[in-house]
């Protein structure tokens, strides 16, 4: 199969920052905290001042998590017809736990995205090149 290449996942945005791993130097740690962004790269000294997740890593998580979540709450309730204190004991847990999980590999891979796609703010084009 020629032409084919084979990319190494460890380097790509999402391998990058689903282990919290610099985008320049691939070793020192884009956080400082559990979500909390480092404002330099430990190894590299890279400023981290362009990373702006914003809203992105909640978003997909709710995404994420809310769907199969929804469904198993569902499910438990037509078929045990399950009272509240069961929901509260077996989905509320579920769901923390499942969203701690994904928000920071989802902001670590927005952040390296950024960085590794050159994101910048959109700006109007003033030029009036046509």
């Amino acid at each position: 199969m020629a032409g084919k290449q084979k990319i190494d996942f460890a380097t790509t945005p999402f391998g990058l920052g689903i282990k919290g791993l610099c985008p320049h130097c691939r070793q020192g740690s884009i956080f400082d905290g559990y979500l909390k962004l480092a404002k330099n790269c430990p190894n590299c000294g890279l400023d981290m001042s362009f990373a702006d997740p914003a809203d992105g890593p909640a978003f997909f998580t709710m995404s994420i998590v809310s769907f199969p979540l929804t469904g198993f709450a569902v499910w438990q309730e037509m078929v045990f017809q399950a009272p509240y204190w069961v929901h509260l004991f077996t989905t509320l847990p579920v769901t923390v736990l499942s969203v701690l999980a994904l928000l920071r590999p989802l902001k670590g891979w927005l952040v390296c995205a950024q960085y590794m796609n050159k994101a910048e703010q959109g700006r109007l084009d003033e030029g009036g090149d046509e």
